[in-house]
């Protein structure tokens, strides 16, 4: 029998309701202001405050979300709460589930638990209730979930890329990359690829994503996003889309889309579900087009703190000494990629104070700090790394960052500006820190110079942390224990290690995040002396350790016992036998 519709878990009336704003507000996940401009857009254009707010990109959709099922008094729907297989596959079709964005969850013999993306649709609602001769219980679900549930449910379908793929209607002849500029802009302009390009964005943030790369092959386009240090393939635009979506990202980023020859550096700043993000974008040419990568800098998501970084105490000790140094050369050292730029920046926060005048020259300038004079470096127009150091000696600094020793020019300019009073931080591109006194020597740096100027050298590796929700421990093997003396770091009569099993949590890597592990080699007089000498990286190393150096593999083995990685992340980062 069909119950009344008026059930005690619907949403209630509109008069009865708080305002979703309002909740927003509250939460302070909007401001009052942007609060007041998406409601003049609405009277302008009468679609939903929710989403025109997402559209907008002043709130993340969850946030939205959230604040609608408070609203309604309804249940959230949770990532594991959508069913392995189809409920009332043969009562209704999925082109309708689609339509009408529902999915049901579950049934009794009394009800239907139905997921709504908009759970105020009374059509919907009365419309199972006829198919199925029960009451109807909404829940709010997260659209981006429920579309990746019906994906998933009902595979002949469209997903939200495949469906602008769609609307995409174009003859392969006019996408090829020998296709006229005015047609490219064209192309780049119609709405199906600006929403397409945009997907692949949001998409990419909400996957944590740190990278973006479309890659064009002789057969396919590639999409694929770098997630906690490693990529992943993900559902990709067809070959004929092409130039349309490398276009488009170029225009974003106000590069030539004429110029297809030569390699191409831009920058996108957007705001997208409520944050500030700026993209950096690269583009160089190859075989079958334009191969571009877009680097996602979230200024909100940068942890400007040495403990979230990954610094132990003893290895932030030795740090912080060193760069409390009135002059010197403080430098970080680790290939790309290895969060160095986030240490100098975590640095230059320690150190901002209005009494400190603080200079940096980047390329590029990666996050804007308040009250640090950053300067972008154009080698277009001959302003390079060295040429801005000369100018800006002479602008009376405390502090200068450079980005990044790349020649002799810079590091004897660095030298002379840490000889003459300055605070000089920069980064190096080594394996660890003894081998970067090595390094600078080969540059051409005198011997005597380094070793009166540096005051410290910091390596640096990131490694994937564990997934808080499904991590699971277990006892290390006695032959491990004895082999990387494991004992060191632990008095209980069992080691324990733990597993990277995987959840939804974390899109079933095991793994959530990243952390450094690092290695601090403060420039003592013995390893002055030793400098001096010329000796190996290896002789370097060993004296350091003497002194009390943590290793890098050590300090990640440290982080492995705590159950913050696991042992094979480490020796992925650190390749040590």
């Amino acid at each position: 029998m069909i119950s009344d519709p008026e059930l005690s878990t619907a949403p209630p009336p509109a008069s009865a309701r708080r305002r979703l704003g309002e909740i927003l507000v509250e939460r302070g996940k909007l401001d009052q202001a942007n609060l007041d401009r998406a409601l003049r857009l609405q009277g302008e254009s009468g679609e939903k405050i929710g989403a025109l707010l997402v559209t907008l990109g002043l709130c993340a959709q969850r946030d939205v979300t959230e604040a609608l099922a408070t609203q309604l008094g309804l249940p959230l729907v949770e990532p594991g709460g959508y069913p392995e297989f189809p409920i009332l596959e043969e009562s209704v079709s999925a082109r309708f589930l689609r339509e009408a964005h529902a999915l049901p969850l579950r049934e009794d013999e009394a009800e239907v638990a139905l997921a709504m993306a908009d759970p105020t649709d009374a059509y919907t609602i009365g419309a199972f209730e006829m198919v199925t001769g029960r009451s109807v219980r909404p829940m709010v679900a997260i659209p981006t979930e429920l579309d990746a549930a019906l994906e998933r449910l009902y595979g002949a379908g469209k997903s939200a890329v495949g469906q602008l793929i769609g609307d995409v209607e174009t003859r392969p002849d006019e996408l090829s990359f020998s296709a006229d500029v005015q047609q490219l802009k064209d192309l780049a302009s119609e709405a199906p690829v600006i929403r397409l390009v945009s997907l692949l964005i949001t998409n990419a943030l909400e996957t944590r994503a740190s990278d973006i790369h479309v890659e064009p092959f002789e057969n396919r386009l590639i999409v694929r996003y770098r997630i906690d240090g490693v990529l992943h393939e993900v559902e990709s635009p067809p070959k004929r889309l092409s130039a349309a979506v490398i276009s488009r990202i170029k225009i974003m980023a106000n590069l030539d889309i004429a110029e297809r020859r030569l390699p191409q550096d831009g920058r996108i700043r957007l705001r997208v579900q409520g944050k500030e993000i700026d993209l950096r974008v690269s583009t160089v040419p190859t075989m079958h087009g334009e191969s571009v990568v877009m680097r996602i800098l979230d200024k909100g998501g940068v942890a400007l703190d040495f403990h979230r970084l990954g610094f132990e105490e003893d290895t932030l000790k030795a740090f912080l000494d060193a760069l409390m140094q009135p002059h010197g050369v403080l430098l970080v050292t680790g290939p790309t990629g290895s969060g160095k730029t986030t240490t100098l920046y975590t640095a230059l926060d320690r150190l901002n104070q209005p009494d400190v005048k603080i200079l940096t020259v980047e390329d590029p300038v990666e996050y804007q700090m308040a009250g640090i004079n950053q300067i972008q470096v154009k080698p277009q127009i001959d302003l390079t790394f060295a040429n801005a150091l000369r100018s800006i000696v002479r602008q009376d600094p405390d502090v200068i960052m450079i980005g990044e020793i790349r020649d002799l020019e810079t590091a004897q300019i660095a030298v002379q500006s840490a000889l003459t009073g300055h605070l000089v931080l920069s980064t190096v591109h080594t394996n660890d820190a003894p081998s970067t006194v090595n390094r600078l020597l080969d540059m051409g740096v005198e011997d005597y110079l380094l070793t009166s100027t540096v005051v410290g050298i910091l390596a640096q590796r990131l490694v994937r942390t564990l997934c808080p929700q499904c991590k699971e421990s277990y006892v290390a093997l006695p032959e491990l224990v004895l082999q990387m003396n494991l004992r060191r770091y632990s008095s209980e009569r069992e080691i324990t290690l733990w597993h990277a099993r995987g959840c939804s949590h974390c899109a079933n890597t095991g793994y959530m995040g990243r952390i450094s592990i690092l290695e601090m080699m403060p420039m003592t007089d013995a390893l002055r002396s030793l400098v001096m000498k010329h000796a190996s990286a290896n002789d370097l190393r060993a004296e350091a350790i003497r002194e009390g150096m943590v290793p890098m593999y050590e300090d990640g083995l440290r982080k492995a016992l705590k159950g913050v990685t696991t042992f094979e992340e480490v020796l992925r980062a650190t390749r040590e036998d």
